[in-house]
């Protein structure tokens, strides 16, 4: 049954036509670049490559869409965080609600699954990853058209989160996750800001265009310095760092495409070493993690951990490390994981832990595409729009 068209979000928090289905496809994360692959794509285009096109054309209706998108930062928040400073981030673990047999409300009692409507109050994890993505999708649309009016309003709304006194955010997490009457801010804070990987992707290709300067550069490898040190020296930041699941890994990922940004090689090769390690400790002998096994989604987090992971890999190769065909010591590798997962991606196998909803296999996209380049999937994505009953032909993904 054909359906009528939409804009659905692809990885980017965007809606894009879909010809056969209406998916509304996940925001959970969205896809590290090659920027090979996209030097590639952007020639293929150029030669007239009919297969892009109407992904292009899709891209570039997004990015025209993003035009009239205004800028957000730390200081639009409704309440102020406990340190009295607006410009620090925060978010409230949104299961925890007020005490009704409290006089105050206090200490928070946790009803889980509910969402307490006081989260919005404090905006900034639902404007913070938007606004990345926004800037994903702009940076994209200029590499591809040249389109200097996409780069300019990408440069803006970096410099209105992150460099503009004004409006900056304070590089820590002191108040993430906050649960009003037990703590101030958790270490499951510092996964709120994994978006950041993508919005440092973006900035590799602003870097081009004269509307991101010198000194815009300088301003945000300041911050991301910053906000690295307060990651691994902070109790927050290092007990995030010392957890046992997928936290652990997208901990490793965040530091990881900061310190290549700031050209911290050498810290950069430490942090690939200890995922590597991490990869060792959590992977079973099957290639599965057990510590997300346990989880009431296992798919999910089974996908979610494995994307954590193939982001790390993707970076290494930045700076010349192969961590897609490394093999540890025990002979534990990447592709171990992706031949557990993938038979379940492409409904080979049917899936046998809990996993409480369904599945979005949307989430499994950049794992698809890695799967394919990497690991000799051939037909991967296709046999993933023969899942879903869709033509994936207009999605941002075949840009990348």
């Amino acid at each position: 049954m054909t359906a009528k068209p939409i804009y659905c979000f692809l990885l980017f928090s965007f809606y894009c036509q879909i010809a056969f289905a209406q998916i509304k496809l996940s925001k959970t994360d969205m896809v590290k670049w090659d920027f090979k692959q996209l030097l590639i794509n952007k020639q293929q285009l150029q030669k007239g490559n009919a297969l892009l096109k109407p992904a292009y054309e899709q891209l570039l209706h997004n990015a025209d869409s993003l035009l009239g998108y205004r800028p957000v930062s730390v200081m639009q928040k409704k309440d102020i965080p406990p340190s009295g400073n607006k410009h620090d981030y925060m978010s409230l673990a949104p299961y925890w609600w007020p005490d009704p047999n409290k006089p105050n409300g206090l200490p928070y009692i946790r009803r889980d699954g509910e969402v307490n409507p006081e989260v919005k109050n404090y905006p900034d994890k639902e404007q913070m990853p938007k606004l990345c993505e926004n800037v994903n999708t702009l940076a994209l649309a200029y590499h591809y058209s040249g389109n200097e009016n996409y780069a300019k309003h990408a440069a803006n709304l970096m410099r209105v989160w992150f460099l503009d006194t004004a409006t900056r955010m304070n590089p820590n997490l002191n108040f993430g996750q906050a649960v009003k009457g037990i703590t101030n801010g958790r270490a499951e804070g510092v996964i709120d800001t994994r978006q950041f990987i993508y919005a440092l992707d973006a900035i590799q290709l602003l870097k081009k265009s004269s509307h991101w300067t010198a000194n815009d550069q300088k301003g945000l490898q300041k911050w991301m310095t910053e906000f690295l040190i307060w990651l691994r020296t902070s109790k927050i930041g290092t007990d995030e760092m010392n957890t046992k699941n997928n936290h652990a890994i997208w901990y490793d990922a965040q530091t990881l495409s900061i310190a290549i940004f700031i050209d911290s090689i050498d810290l950069a090769k430490k942090i690939i070493n200890v995922s590597q390690e991490r990869l060792d400790k959590q992977m079973s002998e099957y290639g599965l993690f057990p510590l997300e096994l346990e989880r009431t989604t296992s798919l999910h987090y089974s996908v979610f951990i494995l994307n954590a992971f193939n982001v790390i890999a993707e970076l290494s190769e930045q700076i010349g490390v192969d961590y897609f065909q490394t093999k540890s010591a025990s002979g534990k590798s990447l592709k171990m994981a992706f031949d557990a997962l993938m038979p379940y991606l492409l409904q080979q196998k049917k899936w046998t832990y809990t996993q409480i909803k369904p599945f979005a296999f949307t989430d499994a996209f950049p794992l698809l595409l890695s799967a394919e380049r990497r690991y000799g999937y051939k037909g991967a994505m296709d046999n993933l729009a023969k899942i879903l009953d869709a033509d994936l032909g207009r999605l941002q993904l075949k840009l990348l």
